[in-house]
């Protein structure tokens, strides 16, 4: 019996967690024309050995449009499809650590540099540029090319494409889908006011601007296989005056589990320019704690979670159920490892690292390896 809540086992859908530590999707910007690389083979296969519970495959884009910058990753054409077949290959083959996809679009974010070449916006005549689009006419930065409003056959098209990626994911044995509803992206904009001024049934009231990113999320759990989760990621607030903020998460929270969501994994920020975050240690789980309170399905907390007692209380305060870490596990590849060396836990090794343990962490992997 695991004396910490952050080893203690967890069921997610049909999917058997070791314990309660979830890689989160973090974008490489290593794609070409949407396919993967080696660099991702190299990246996943990496974290797929941390000991971590579940891996999450960063934003993949549903539409080519829907990519954040022109080194994305997509899902929305048998290329892509086999590009991604083939890394999958790789890292299965050394570990059976669930694997997730976030799948989402960026809506007016989209059409960017790489972030360290800069990360602004590429016009749509540059050659790595496109034309955005978005709920309204309103660009992210006023710098910005303005992005085209979507139409009914606009938003039809973005809707069948989640759903055809949801529908490639299924054919690549991937474990489970989390929908991209946060950090300033296309389903975000659609549910914040200060990027959404449609006067349609689209815009305007809290239902109106839940109802495309629900009818997302009703088309993707239709058409990805029931026995598995679909989850999605919220921004508990813009962290700016007149915006989403986290009454509206509890309210949209809710409407997701009545339609059958796995899982809220709760982020913030992300959708104006303007915003003001409190930048901290643990500085988003307030958010998190809001929506578990509100909801029976299990709630992911991320943000700054970087320390291993930091994590556990998490968990015991019940502000979460899983714990999700994305920057503290590429500056640490092993930082689960470490965690169960800290508790005096174990986690499942492959047998080509079993050498590595120090004497006096000789309790750490599990006698089962991969």
């Amino acid at each position: 019996m695991t004396g910490t809540r952050l080893f203690t086992p967890f069921e997610l859908g049909n999917l058997h967690l070791r314990n309660r530590i979830v890689i989160a999707p973090m974008c490489q910007y290593s794609a070409v024309e949407g396919e993967m690389t080696d660099w991702h083979l190299i990246h996943l296969g990496n974290l797929a050995l941390s000991g971590a519970a579940i891996l999450t495959i960063e934003a993949t884009a549903v539409t080519p449009e829907g990519r954040i910058s022109y080194g994305d990753v997509g899902l929305y054409s048998d290329a892509t499809q086999k590009a991604m077949g083939r890394v999958l290959d790789g890292v299965r083959a050394w570990s059976d650590m669930p694997i997730a996809i976030q799948l989402g679009h960026a809506g007016r974010k989209a059409s960017t540099e790489k972030p360290w070449n800069g990360g602004h916006q590429l016009a749509p005549d540059h050659a790595d540029g496109w034309k955005t689009v978005a709920p309204s006419s309103i660009p992210f930065r006023d710098i910005y090319d303005a992005p085209e409003a979507l139409d009914k056959q606009g938003l039809a098209r973005i809707r069948d494409g989640f759903v055809d990626a949801a529908r490639r994911a299924a054919e690549l044995g991937i474990d489970a889908v989390q929908i991209h509803g946060a950090h300033g992206y296309l389903l975000h904009q659609f549910l914040s006011p200060l990027a959404n001024q449609r006067t349609d049934e689209y815009g305007g009231s809290l239902e109106n601007r839940m109802r495309f990113p629900l009818e997302v999320f009703d088309a993707v759990r239709e058409a990805f296989p029931s026995e598995r989760a679909v989850t999605m990621r919220l921004s508990g607030t813009d962290w700016a005056a007149g915006g989403w903020d986290i009454e509206q998460t509890v309210e949209f929270s809710r409407a997701l589990e009545a339609r059958g969501c796995s899982a809220i994994h709760v982020s913030s920020g992300g959708l104006a320019a303007h915003q003001d975050i409190p930048v901290g240690p643990s500085y988003q789980v307030p958010l998190a704690r809001a929506v578990k309170q509100a909801v029976e399905i299990p709630v992911i907390a991320v943000g700054l979670i970087t320390e291993f007692e930091q994590a556990e209380a998490i968990l015991n305060n019940q502000d979460a159920d899983l714990i999700a870490i994305a920057r503290a596990i590429l500056y640490d590849p092993r930082w689960p490892w470490h965690a169960a060396a800290h508790f005096g836990e174990t986690v499942t090794a492959a047998d080509q690292y079993l050498r590595c343990q120090p004497r006096q962490f000789r309790h750490l992997f599990d006698a089962k390896q991969n």
